[in-house]
C-alpha cells in the first residue's frame, strides 16, 4: 500500500474552486462554510452551569447555586434574560420550579429543603432558559443531587441487588435495616410493592426482617424493572418507615460496546458498564474466525479502552470478554465494509494533531482523484476547512492545535456531494482558563476566628474584571470527590458538548492526573456528538423554533371569549399586582388575545386581570397561558446515584442530626380525642355521582402547600399524566394519535386545564385522580379519558360563609384572581459575626457550608478583592472554591484550603 505525506491547505472563504466543483450535485467547501455560519448566527447555543456550595446535602439544608448563562464561546449571554432551575425526585416527578432574572449572564438563587417535601433519596437538578428547550434536554445543565434525611429517619436502610441461583440467575433485592448506632432491626413487619413511572402496581407483598436486618424481595422480571420504584413500609412501633428505591441497578449485568475510530475497523475503542452505568475494569482477547488471537483488551480508565486491528478480507472477528466476577461473554465485531475509507486521528503531539486517511483498495480504485473535505468545528463555528483528492491511498497531515479553541473538536471527513464518511470528536487543551487564587494571612485558624480571603484574577499576568462565585465548606463534614466534581471547567468545555453520561469528568481538568490527556482521548472515542448535522445545514432541515428567548422580562398572556367561546376582539383588559403597586390595561387583537409584557413580580404574587370595563362583561370569560414548563426528563447522570446514603455521608448525616437536636426542643403534648370528621371527596357533588369509591390516586391539600397555581404542580404531582397543547391526558395515550383528554372538576363544576392557573395549592383540600369514570358516564358526556376532581378548602363548620367567599368557590369570568409564577426571592446566605461575642455564646455552630457568596467581581486594574467571614466550630480542613468568568469568555476556578484547630 503506498502513502505519500501531503499538506491540507486552509480554504475558509476562498474564491477560486478547482473545475470538479462544476460537476453536478456538488456542494463548495465556501458554501458548506457559509451555510454553517448562518445556521449558527441564527440557531446561537447558550449554556447553563450551576456553581452549588457543595456536592450533597440533607433534608432541612439548602442548596445556594449561581447560574452562569453563556453564548458562543462561553460569553456572559445576550440572548436570554430569564433562567429555569427545577429538581426532580426519583420518579422523575417536579418538587420544585425556580424562575430566575438573569441579568450580565449570571442569576443566583436558593432551594429550601424542608424535611416533610425531601424524602432521603437522589434528585435531578436542571437549568436552562426558554430558548434551550428548543434543542435536545441532553444539552441542559443536569446533575444528580443526593439529599440525606437524619431528622426523619431513626432507622437506616440501604439496598443491594444480587443474582440467586433458586430463581433461574435473576436478580433479588435485599434491603437492610439497621438502628443509628448499627444494630440490625430484627423481626420487624414489612409490606412492600413495585410500581412503574404511571403508578401502576407490577407487584407486592409482606414479610418479617430476618435476623440480620435483612429482608429479599424477589425480582423475577429485570427487564420491566429498569424504570420502575421498590416502595417498602417497614413497622418501627411509633410510624412507618417509607423508603423507595430505584431499580434501575437491578438489570442484568454488563454492557460492552465498541467504537470504530473514524467509522471503520482500525483502532477499535470499548466501553464496559455495568447495570448502573458506571464502567467496569474487563480482560480479553480478539480472535478471528479462525480461532487466532489478533489482539489483546487491557482496562485503561473507567472500563474504557482501545486495541488495534488490522481487518483482512473474508475474515470475522469476536471479542471474547471477561468481567470482573469472573463471568465471560463473545461479541460480535461489526463487519468490514467491502469499500470504505476512515479517517484516525492522532493527539499525541503537544502542538499538532496528526490526521490519517485510509482507504481499501476497492474504494481507493472506485475513487480515485475525487475530492474530499476535512473540516473542524467547535461551539458550531468553523475553525478549519480543507479539500483534497484522493490520490493514493493513504494521506497523513498534522494540523496545528493553535487553530482551534479549547473544547471538544469535531473533525469531518465529507464527500464532494456533502455526504460525512467519517467523523471523529477530539479535546483540545491549551491550559488557557483564568488564573485564579485565593490566599489568606496564614494557614492555620481557631474556631469563630474572622478570615480575610484574598481573590486575584488575572489572564496571564494581567489583571481580570470577572464575575464570580465563593464558597467555603467544612471538609470534615462534607468529603470531596474532586474526580467526581462537576465544575465549570468540565460541564462547559466537555458535559456540556456530549451526549450520555460521562464519568467522573473533572478527572480530566486534574494536572496531578498523568494518565488524563490519554484517558480523554479514549473518552473522546466512546462518545457521540451530534449537536451540529452539516448534512440538514445543506439541505435546510433547519431545527423547528417552538420558542423564542425570553428577553422582555416575565409575561401575562391569554384571550378573552364570550360565554359562547368566541374570541372577542379589542377587549379592554387591566391588569393589577398589588405586591409591585403595578397597574396596567390593554387591548385584546382581532383574535381575543391579551399580552403583558416586561413585568417584574415575586414568585406566588396574586395578580388580578379584570374585563369588567366592557360591554357585555358579564358574558366575558378570561382565559390565562401556562406558563412555559418543562417537563422532568430521565436522570442523564443516573451513574451518580448512591444508593447506600446512610453509609456513604454518614458524617454530614451525623452533623445534621446534632445541629436539628440543638435548635429544637420536646414541648410536652396534650392530646385530646376530637370527634371523626369526614373527609371530603368526589361523593359529596351529584354531578360526580357514579365514579369509582377509591379513586387511583389521591393527593392531600399538605402536600400541595408550597404550590404558587396548579397549572404548574399538578404536573408534577400527578402519577400517568402528562400535559400537552393545554390538556392533561392519561400517560397510557402518549402515542395515541386520537386520545382524549382527561376532564377537571372543580368542586363538582367542569372547567379547562387553564382555570386551574386561579387555584393556589393553599386552597386545596384534596384531589382524587380516576382513570375510569365507573357507571358515571362521565367520559361519555366530556369526551374525555379519565377525571380529575379537584376539592377547595371551605371556611370551618359554623363559621358563616360571606359572598365573596361563595365567589371565590365558583369558577371565575371576567374577572380572574391568580398565583403567578414570578422571579423566587434570593434569599442571603447568613454569616454570623463572633468579633463581639464571647466565645460559646451560641449554640454550637454547625454549619457545614461556612460561607457563600455569589456576587464577588474584581476590577480590571488590580484584579483583587477580599472577603471577610467567620469560621464556625468544626475543627479540621476548610476548602474554599472560587468559580466564575469574565466578559470574553475566559472560565476559571481554584480551590484553597486552610486549616481549623
Amino acid at each position: 500500500m503506498s502513502a505519500k505525506r501531503f499538506t491540507l491547505l486552509l480554504f475558509i472563504f476562498i474564491s477560486s474552486f478547482t473545475k470538479v466543483f462544476a460537476q453536478r450535485d456538488t456542494i463548495g467547501i465556501k458554501t458548506i462554510v457559509t451555510k454553517t455560519a448562518q445556521y449558527i448566527n441564527a440557531y446561537p447555543i447558550e449554556k447553563v452551569y450551576l456553581h452549588l456550595d457543595k456536592p450533597y446535602y440533607t433534608a432541612g439544608d439548602t442548596i445556594w447555586f449561581k447560574a452562569y448563562v453563556t453564548i458562543d464561546r462561553h460569553q456572559p449571554t445576550v440572548l436570554s434574560n430569564i433562567v429555569y432551575v427545577d429538581i426532580a425526585n426519583e420518579q422523575d416527578s417536579l418538587v420544585k420550579i425556580l424562575k430566575l432574572p438573569v441579568v450580565n449572564g449570571v442569576a443566583n438563587g436558593n432551594i429550601l429543603l424542608p424535611p416533610d417535601v425531601y424524602k432521603q433519596g437522589n434528585y435531578h437538578l436542571r437549568a436552562y432558559t426558554q430558548w434551550m428547550r428548543n434543542f435536545d434536554t441532553d444539552y441542559y445543565f443536569n446533575k444528580n443531587i443526593t439529599i440525606g434525611n437524619a431528622i426523619q429517619e431513626n432507622i437506616n436502610s440501604a439496598i443491594d441487588f444480587k443474582k440467586n441461583a433458586s430463581t433461574a440467575n435473576k436478580p433479588v433485592a435485599v434491603i437492610t435495616y439497621k438502628e443509628t448506632g448499627g444494630a440490625p432491626v430484627i423481626n420487624r413487619k414489612i409490606s412492600w410493592s413495585i410500581v412503574n413511572t404511571n403508578g401502576d402496581e407490577l407487584a407486592k407483598g409482606k414479610g418479617t426482617t430476618d435476623a440480620t436486618g435483612n429482608y429479599t424481595v424477589s425480582l423475577t422480571d429485570a427487564t420491566n424493572l429498569q424504570n420502575a420504584t421498590l416502595v417498602a413500609n417497614l413497622e418501627t412501633g411509633k410510624k412507618e418507615k417509607l423508603d423507595r428505591f430505584s431499580l434501575k441497578g437491578a438489570g442484568a449485568g454488563y454492557d460492552v460496546q465498541f467504537f470504530p475510530e473514524g467509522g471503520e475497523l482500525s483502532r477499535i475503542a470499548y466501553k464496559a458498564i455495568n447495570s448502573n452505568g458506571l464502567g467496569i475494569d474487563v480482560k480479553g482477547t480478539v480472535t478471528d474466525n479462525t480461532g487466532a488471537t489478533i489482539a489483546n483488551i487491557q482496562p485503561q480508565h473507567l472500563g474504557m479502552g482501545a486495541f488495534v486491528l488490522l481487518p483482512e478480507d473474508g475474515k470475522s472477528y469476536k471479542a471474547n470478554i471477561t468481567f470482573p466476577d469472573g463471568s465471560s461473554q463473545v461479541f460480535d465485531l461489526p463487519r468490514i465494509r467491502p469499500s470504505g475509507i476512515s479517517m484516525s486521528v492522532y493527539d499525541a503531539d503537544a502542538n499538532n494533531l496528526g490526521i490519517k486517511l485510509s482507504a481499501n483498495e476497492p474504494y481507493f480504485n472506485a475513487n480515485k482523484d475525487k475530492v474530499y473535505y476535512i473540516i473542524a468545528q467547535n461551539g458550531g463555528a468553523i475553525y478549519f476547512a480543507a479539500q483534497t483528492a484522493l490520490n493514493t491511498q493513504s494521506y497523513s497531515a498534522n494540523i496545528p492545535k493553535d487553530k482551534f479553541p479549547t473544547g471538544v473538536l469535531q473533525l469531518s471527513l465529507m464527500s464532494e456531494r456533502g455526504v460525512i464518511l467519517a467523523e471523529r470528536i477530539v479535546f483540545i487543551q491549551h491550559n488557557d482558563e483564568l488564573n485564579l487564587s485565593l490566599n489568606t494571612d496564614k494557614k492555620v485558624f481557631t474556631t469563630r476566628q474572622k478570615v480575610r480571603l484574598g481573590v486575584l484574577a488575572k489572564k496571564g499576568a494581567a489583571p481580570v474584571s470577572g464575575n464570580f462565585s465563593v464558597s467555603v465548606v467544612d471538609e470534615s463534614k462534607v468529603p470531596f470527590d474532586e474526580d467526581n466534581e462537576n465544575t465549570i471547567l468540565s460541564n462547559l468545555l466537555l458535559t456540556s458538548e456530549i451526549k450520555g453520561y460521562i464519568e467522573k469528568p473533572n478527572y480530566y481538568f486534574q494536572s496531578k492526573n498523568a494518565n488524563a490527556a490519554a484517558d480523554l482521548d479514549i473518552l473522546m472515542l466512546t462518545q457521540g456528538y451530534r449537536r451540529l448535522s452539516y448534512r440538514n445545514i445543506i439541505l435546510n432541515k433547519l431545527p423547528q423554533i417552538m420558542l423564542q428567548p425570553e428577553q422582555n422580562g416575565l409575561q401575562i398572556s391569554g384571550m378573552i371569549r364570550n360565554t359562547s367561546a368566541v374570541p372577542v376582539p379589542k377587549a379592554n383588559l387591566r391588569i393589577q399586582i398589588p405586591i409591585k403597586k403595578y397597574f396596567a390595561e390593554t387591548l385584546t387583537d382581532m383574535d381575543g388575545n391579551f399580552r403583558f409584557t416586561k413585568l417584574d413580580f415575586p414568585d406566588s404574587a396574586d395578580i388580578t386581570l379584570n374585563a369588567r370595563g366592557n360591554v357585555n362583561s358579564r358574558n366575558l370569560v378570561i382565559t390565562v397561558n401556562g406558563e412555559p414548563y418543562q417537563p422532568a426528563t430521565k436522570n442523564v447522570n443516573a451513574g451518580d446515584e448512591v444508593p447506600d446514603i446512610d453509609n456513604a455521608f454518614k458524617n454530614l448525616l451525623a452533623n445534621s442530626k446534632k445541629q436539628y437536636d440543638n435548635t429544637h426542643t420536646l414541648k410536652e403534648v396534650v392530646i385530646k380525642a376530637k370527634a371523626i370528621v369526614k373527609k371530603p371527596s368526589h361523593t359529596d357533588y351529584s354531578a360526580l355521582t357514579g365514579l369509582p369509591m377509591m379513586a387511583d390516586q389521591a393527593i392531600s391539600g399538605e402536600r400541595l402547600k408550597d404550590c404558587p397555581n396548579l397549572y404548574i404542580c399538578v404536573q408534577t404531582a400527578f402519577l400517568g399524566v402528562f400535559v400537552e397543547n393545554n390538556n392533561m391526558y392519561l400517560s397510557k395515550n402518549m402515542s395515541n394519535s386520537n386520545k382524549l383528554p382527561v376532564q377537571i372538576f372543580v368542586n363538582g363544576q367542569p372547567v379547562d386545564y387553564s382555570f386551574l392557573n386561579t387555584i393556589a395549592g393553599k386552597e386545596v383540600e384534596t384531589i382524587e385522580v380516576f382513570k375510569t369514570d365507573g357507571v358515571s358516564s362521565l367520559n361519555r358526556i366530556y369526551q374525555s379519558d379519565g377525571i380529575v376532581s379537584i376539592i377547595t378548602k371551605k371556611p370551618p363548620v359554623g363559621q358563616k360563609v360571606t359572598y365573596q367567599q361563595l365567589q371565590d368557590m365558583l369558577p371565575k369570568g371576567n374577572i380572574i384572581t391568580f398565583k403567578g409564577l414570578g422571579y423566587a426571592v434570593a434569599r442571603e446566605f447568613y454569616s454570623p459575626k463572633y468579633d463581639v461575642l464571647k466565645q460559646g455564646a451560641f449554640g454550637g455552630d454547625l454549619r457545614s457550608t461556612i460561607y457563600w457568596n455569589p456576587k464577588v467581581k474584581t476590577d480590571k486594574i488590580t484584579g483583587a478583592t477580599s472577603l471577610e467571614f467567620f469560621n464556625a466550630d468544626g475543627r479540621g480542613t476548610y476548602r474554599a472554591t472560587i468559580e466564575g468568568f469574565d466578559a470574553d469568555g475566559n472560565l476559571g476556578r481554584y480551590i484553597y484550603r486552610y486549616t481549623v484547630k
